[in-house]
């Protein structure tokens, strides 16, 4: 039946009156909680209840109808946003399920429900956590409309990103095939409710479904539809086949056979973005090159981004000053560097912190990179003048002090690199060129630096992929290449020693900023230590096997990017190695 636009149009103009008499009606049966701004533009106030979708960023005081989405090829070279027009805030649309609660405590215990259908059907549905915020884009007290990207191609880096990721990857990309589908999104308020409060002292007026004893979801806020053309890229016969390794790689090749049919199928993966953004696979067994492949624009030439990599190369550089007598070991304490009184938040306890214990993430600063909210989050260290200060100036957790456990401290490793430019002749960065660098043959890479123009070691120290892999191999051979030992064999042991378990992941450990994980291949388990840094870097050391690998990527900020790197391992080149290749189903 052909569409008839003014019918559309007549509805519209008769419903939209409607659903807003609708939604005050409800406020008043419980009155706001928060003072709210009130819509203003005329493309607001026309689209209460809606979610647009727009092709990249449009602020809201430019934005036009006209620009609103109907039909979106998927593509990565596009950015998809949404803009969601509501008639009041996410704080009090909580407070309208969850009364008995203050602002406060509904804003640290509720947040929108999110909820994915793919033509019709729902596919996946997500509370989002109470941290989320809008950006840019207002105050979750007051604000009445938002914009967030479900995928950019700029440097952009949301929750709401990686819950779109998070969509696809539970349902979402194997529901949206190639082809035209129709994906409809949903927005309710939802209160996870505090214990010891009842179900029934947070029932609102307004009707909730009760989706668990203390989790209540709140009516439907806005909606919104798009057709979405999916089309899969493209793959070329010469991105499937085996790469050969050309000459002057700086390494004697390996003879060893692979399955050819398990790197093609890699390939073919990488290529058509089942494994996306990854940048270099480089495979050394037994001392030899044996695979070298690159992919999104990569070359052999290219420096790698490898995010917390970096990390590792402050341990390397710790064993090596402790060897030339500049440390005295690694249990030397901070009190020997710093006049730990003359910082903020001044404790005895800090005296003894020592180097070891920001080696394996130990230390008891008041800091962890897993909560949002700790002082010490790496996100409060990059905007502060100096690095260094910020992290000694931190509290001491006294959890943390009564009993050491795990917890990833990006600024413990700036004060490590900081301790290394303090004490070695000519600083950090003259000291490991001589000692470190130049005699592993690596004079191609980049340093990060800190406020103070200190070798940043909490990361992106950019490299070669093969050059990545001379260091990895030197740990393989206990800190020895050709004839010379650059690193103590004692310091290797203890460096890829269980020093720690990994706090949340089970059968995981820690050494001295290395990690330690058994992966799980054919039927066979394989023991590894890696380095690992941000978008799904990892630079693994196989203790039973003649090899390592090295894999770069760019995935920064994706919940999949170090699972793909598993994945690379072991669905591909451990079966390529030593067999039980299956090829995937396409």
């Amino acid at each position: 039946m052909p569409v008839d636009l003014n019918q559309i149009l007549f509805l519209k103009k008769i419903l939209l009156p409607v659903f807003v008499l609708c939604c005050a009606l409800l406020r008043a049966q419980s009155p706001d909680l928060v003072a709210v701004t009130a819509p203003g533009l005329p493309v607001h106030q026309h689209n209460i209840g809606r979610i647009a979708f727009m092709q990249g960023n449009i602020p809201l005081e430019k934005l036009r109808e006209s620009e609103f989405l109907r039909d979106f090829r998927l593509d990565r070279s596009k950015s998809l946003n949404i803009r969601v027009f509501m008639d009041n805030s996410i704080t009090n649309y909580m407070h309208q399920i969850a009364p008995a609660l203050s602002a406060e405590q509904l804003l640290a215990n509720g947040n929108f429900q999110f909820s994915f259908l793919v033509d019709g059907k729902l596919v996946y549905r997500e509370n989002i956590h109470h941290g989320c915020n809008y950006g840019s884009g207002g105050d979750k007290n007051s604000s009445t409309s938002f914009r967030v990207p479900f995928t950019s191609t700029t440097a952009e880096s949301w929750w709401a990103m990686n819950l779109w990721d998070r969509f696809l990857s539970n349902g979402g990309a194997a529901a949206m095939g190639n082809g035209k589908h129709r994906l409809t999104v949903q927005l309710r308020p939802y209160v996870q409710l505090p214990e010891g409060l009842e179900p029934g002292d947070a029932a609102g007026s307004v009707d909730a479904v009760l989706s668990s004893a203390n989790l209540r979801v709140g009516q439907l806020i806005a909606e919104g539809s798009l057709g979405l053309q999916i089309a899969k890229p493209v793959v070329r016969p010469g991105q499937v086949k085996v790469q050969p390794i050309k000459p002057a790689t700086g390494w004697d090749l390996s003879s060893g056979k692979t399955n050819p049919k398990a790197i093609g199928a890699m390939n073919y993966a990488i290529a058509a973005y089942d494994l996306k953004d990854i940048t270099s696979v480089v495979v050394i067994k037994d001392g030899r090159l044996l695979i070298e492949e690159y992919f999104n624009g990569a070359t052999r030439d290219s420096l790698h981004d490898t995010r917390s990599v970096g990390k590792s190369f402050a341990s390397t550089i710790m064993g090596i000053a402790i060897r030339d007598g500049y440390i005295r070991d690694e249990n030397e304490t901070l009190s020997s560097v710093y006049k730990l009184d003359t910082y903020n938040n001044y404790s005895a306890a800090k005296d003894s912190i020592r180097f070891r214990d920001l080696l394996v993430m130990g230390s008891c600063f008041d800091g962890s990179d897993q909560d949002g909210n700790s002082p010490g989050n790496e996100e409060n260290m990059y905007p502060a003048p100096d690095w260094v200060r910020f992290a000694l100036n931190l509290p001491v957790d006294t959890v943390k002090l009564q009993k050491q456990r795990w917890d990833y401290f990006t600024a413990g490793v700036v004060i490590l690199g900081d301790v290394l430019d303090r004490r070695v002749p000519g600083g950090l960065e003259k000291y490991a060129a001589a000692e470190l660098f130049e005699p592993l043959g690596i004079h191609n890479y980049q340093w990060q630096y800190t406020p103070q123009h200190v070798p940043n070691t909490a990361g992106s120290l950019k490299m070669r992929a093969l050059d990545y892999a001379r260091y990895v191999q030197l740990y393989k051979d206990r800190g020895m290449y050709k004839g010379r030992q650059l690193l103590p064999g004692h310091w290797v042991d203890t460096s890829l020693s269980r020093q720690l378990s990994i706090t949340g992941r089970e059968g995981e450990y820690y050494g001295y900023l290395f990690w330690n994980k058994t992966l799980q291949s054919g039927g066979k388990s394989y023991d590894t230590w890696y380095c690992a840094g941000n978008g799904g870097n990892h630079l693994v050391i196989f203790r039973d096997q003649p090899l390592v690998i090295v894999i770069t990527a760019k995935a920064y900020n994706k919940p999949y990017a170090h699972a793909q790197a598993d994945r690379i391992i072991t669905e591909y080149l451990l079966p390529s190695l030593y067999g039980g290749f299956r090829a995937p189903v396409k």
